[in-house]
């Protein structure tokens, strides 16, 4: 009972400090799993760094310091932010898989990264199966999964179109960032008002190239995750395409995953998922 009454406090404590360090938050950054936000957190802490001018080079760990998890992890949470004292000179951005919850989010502004759900699936089977090992079975199967395939992400869409409604926010979808990054940053920049360089912001997009990224995965790692780095499919910058799913995905299951959307989206969610070009 002690045991059980210990990890209970310490839930009720973890969720206190997390509303607290909400309640200080200039904005979060939020998405589905496998929808460009390693690319995006990487981009915009280029360029925070920059304007707020950070000496030492960004990379994929330290860019958890200039635009942390909203997590207490010691190294990619918000205690290994860097900015907690110098408020006002870059916004405080934390970034969530979480699921929508208003007592959690509050009423704090929000960036909502979507992408297109026949890329995320493949790119989450992917991840399930050859970088986190957790799967087993086919594509077909994941797809249909409960718990990791598209009822997930419809429900994790369904609640957080629900929720933008009440709060200030940007939406960003995966395919207008590929197809102009420093438009889509810019825009992204003045809606956190945060003072527009377009000399940096062209940097930090230049930083943020596919290629680049990709190599530095492979040479870094990402942090607290450990996987065959030289297995392209198990790379969190595994391919950087929009409406790469053509090259996994058989007329079947896009239909099965589309059928899926139209059946059990929301109006809302099929509003957000169009700013990827899927129209349902």
């Amino acid at each position: 009972m002690a045991s059980i009454l210990k990890r209970a406090w310490r839930r009720v404590e973890k969720r206190v400090r997390l509303t607290a360090h909400a309640a200080r938050a200039d904005s979060f950054l939020v998405s589905y799993p496998k929808s460009g936000r390693t690319w995006f957190r990487y981009i915009l802490s280029h360029y925070l760094a920059a304007i707020a001018g950070v000496p030492q080079p960004v990379d994929l760990h330290n860019m958890f310091s200039i635009v942390p998890n909203f997590d207490l992890d010691p190294v990619r949470g918000i205690p290994g932010y860097r900015f907690r004292s110098a408020k006002g000179v870059i916004p405080t951005v934390l970034v969530s898989h979480l699921d929508y919850r208003a007592s959690l989010f509050l009423r704090r502004p929000v960036i909502m990264m979507v992408r297109d759900p026949r890329d995320v699936v493949v790119s989450a089977y992917f991840h399930a199966t050859r970088h986190k090992h957790r799967f087993a079975g086919s594509l077909s199967d994941f797809i249909a999964d409960r718990d990791q395939g598209m009822p997930a992400m419809i429900d994790y869409l369904n609640g957080w179109a629900g929720g933008l409604s009440n709060r200030a926010h940007i939406v960003l979808s995966y395919e207008d960032l590929s197809a102009d990054a420093e438009r889509q940053t810019q825009a992204v920049l003045e809606f956190l008002s945060c003072p527009i360089d377009r000399n940096a912001v062209r940097a930090a997009v230049e930083a943020g190239r596919f290629e680049s990224m990709q190599a530095r995965e492979r040479a870094e790692g990402i942090p607290a995750h450990d996987y065959d780095r030289n297995d392209v499919e198990s790379l969190r910058m595994r391919r950087g395409k929009a409406g790469g799913f053509r090259d996994y995905l058989d007329d079947a299951q896009v239909a099965q995953v589309e059928r899926l959307c139209a059946a059990n989206l929301t109006t809302a969610a099929k509003r957000l998922i169009g700013r990827t070009g899927l129209q349902l």
